[in-house]
């Protein structure tokens, strides 16, 4: 099998997720619908699988990855793991500095693929140390392929390619339009990305970045505080966002942040992490100002898989100020994949099984993929 055969394989497990409509009240208000991308349903369980594969995929087309060669990344956890899982697929050994706070499950996963992983201490640097790490190993490595996904626009390019057409089809598919797009920022990738998109076909859409009430990096431009709504805010301002095309940053505190998480996955069965519960509290706040029925759109990044190990699984206090605890998730309903996303043109071979006629009880059902 071919490395171009081998990416293309993995491209049906990756990306082109549902779109989730989840109705809600706060207190005794009417209902509202919010929107968001089921990310926690990609291969590994997050968005990064979509970066993770896009830039290998460039890198083999460029010429600066060649098969084989080992992949070195600085990692809060889901990049990691989707380069670990991806990178072994396509037969990479792969390497992985992260800050040693991180999850268990984080770790864990990592290891479970096959990669090594490297733990690097607040003495060591942490977030940062693991990015110079990473640099200095790469650097001493013949033919390593590092990433950077913090300053590498392809993590951009890959939501501007996938997760940004899907979510504007989508919602074209139930004759809405979008009016804002929020997401937290690790690397900045998603809300850069999917921003761009929706932008290019409704310039007026407004991009709202989430950060942590509790460590406001992009309010401040540097690490303060700390907080637990793990792979948002990782102690900078990326290289690939620009704060200067988004809207007002939102922040959302951790604790309300889990306190909604938790009612995700107890009131409506999605099993989601802390920044999927801060995405949704950041994308009611923006909806509060456009009005109940504005279109809202944002991105359950990761799943709950990842946190049975952390604050997100215990009984969490209620603060003042805390408006998880006024909401009531009333329905969910998933939008389907996008039809035509699944093809890939350079490869017929990919399409869906297609039409196909099911009869039971002597009546004919007709569905297409």
């Amino acid at each position: 099998m071919t490395q171009a055969e081998r990416v293309r394989g993995l491209r049906v497990l990756v990306g082109n997720t549902p779109l989730l409509a989840i109705d809600f009240q706060v207190d005794d208000g009417p209902t509202r619908r919010l929107f968001a991308k089921a990310e926690h349903l990609n291969l590994t369980g997050s968005i990064k699988d979509r970066m993770a594969l896009h830039v290998l995929r460039r890198g083999y087309e460029s010429g600066a990855l060649i098969p084989g060669a080992v992949i070195i990344e600085a990692t809060s956890g889901n990049t990691g793991i989707s380069f670990a899982a991806v990178g072994r697929a396509l037969g990479h050994p792969v390497v992985i500095y992260m800050p040693d706070w991180m999850s268990a499950e984080r770790k864990a996963l990592i290891r479970s693929f096959g990669a090594e992983i490297r733990l690097v201490s607040k003495e060591e640097g942490g977030f940062l140390g693991s990015i110079r790490l990473a640099e200095e190993l790469a650097a001493r490595t013949p033919g390593a392929f590092l990433p950077r996904q913090f300053a590498n626009e392809l993590n951009t390019e890959a939501h501007v390619l996938t997760t940004g057409p899907e979510l504007l089809a989508q919602l074209r598919a139930m004759g809405l339009v979008p009016g804002a797009f929020v997401a937290g920022v690790g690397t900045g990738g998603t809300i850069m990305g999917v921003g761009r998109a929706l932008r290019h076909a409704h310039p007026g859409v407004r991009l709202h970045a989430v950060e942590p009430a509790n460590s406001p990096t992009l309010s401040t431009g540097h690490k303060v505080g700390k907080h637990r709504i793990q792979g948002i805010s990782d102690e900078f301002i990326p290289p690939i966002v620009y704060l200067d095309e988004l809207d007002r940053v939102v922040a959302v505190d951790d604790g309300d942040a889990i306190l909604m998480a938790q009612r995700l996955a107890a009131q409506l069965g999605l099993g989601v992490g802390i920044s999927s519960g801060a995405n949704f509290l950041a994308a009611m706040a923006v909806q509060d100002e456009l009005g109940a029925g504005a279109v809202v759109a944002t991105v359950f990044a990761d799943s709950n898989k990842k946190y049975l190990s952390t604050d997100l699984m215990h009984e969490e206090p209620v603060k003042p100020g805390h408006r998880a605890p006024h909401v009531t998730l009333t329905g969910v309903r998933a939008f389907n994949r996008v039809c035509e996303i699944c093809v890939d043109p350079n490869d017929p071979t990919s399409a869906p099984a297609g039409l196909f006629t099911a009869t039971r009880h002597g009546v004919g059902a007709t569905a297409r993929g």
